[in-house]
């Protein structure tokens, strides 16, 4: 059974508004490291279709990017790529799966079926995966930001405290700080 692995860019307030991180090629590179690793990706339909809008275009080369974003880009196509959404069925992207179903059956199917684990990268899905108590670890990147607004994480809240134990924290050169940590039992 694979491992399903919180993994999302943060402020140090708690803000994940993606335009407040640093995006520069040390970051990118992080995240396709995690992206390697992993065996497939999980998001909720929101970030599907944010990811859907510019990702494919960077991947055929139909934008100009950098060479750590085109790499990403291309490693994301070929991805399998897992979306929970009860409003639309058609994803139409390369390598993209529907979930549907119950939740909880069809994430723990998946992390059965996927020995090299699935990487989430859904902030409003991560909440309520951690609800159903089915998240194993999470990769968070750290930003040396304080942003003093919203989305925050996990803002709808939890129903109990989450008990974590490291397993490393890595600083980056930007400032950044990449904390892995793994649900405590």
């Amino acid at each position: 059974m694979g491992l399903l692995t919180f993994s999302i860019n943060l402020t140090l307030d708690g803000c994940i508004d993606h335009q407040e991180g640093i995006a520069d090629d040390e970051t990118h590179a992080f995240f396709t490291g995690l992206m390697d690793d992993a065996g497939a990706m999980l998001w909720g339909r929101v970030t599907y279709e944010m990811m859907e809008s510019s990702w494919p275009a960077v991947a055929r080369g139909a934008v100009e990017a950098p060479p750590a974003l085109r790499e990403w880009a291309v490693k994301l196509e070929a991805k399998p790529k897992y979306v929970v959404s009860s409003t639309r069925t058609d994803f139409p992207w390369t390598n993209s799966h529907h979930l549907a179903g119950d939740l909880r059956a069809s994430v723990q199917q998946l992390k059965d079926a996927i020995p090299n684990g699935v990487l989430l990268g859904s902030a409003n899905l991560a909440a309520e995966l951690d609800r159903l108590d089915l998240i194993d670890e999470y990769r968070f990147l750290v930003h040396p930001r304080i942003a003093g607004h919203g989305p925050t994480l996990y803002e709808t809240g939890l129903p109990a405290t989450r008990r974590l134990a490291l397993i490393s924290a890595q600083p980056l050169r930007n400032g950044a700080v990449a904390m892995h940590y793994r649900k405590a039992r």
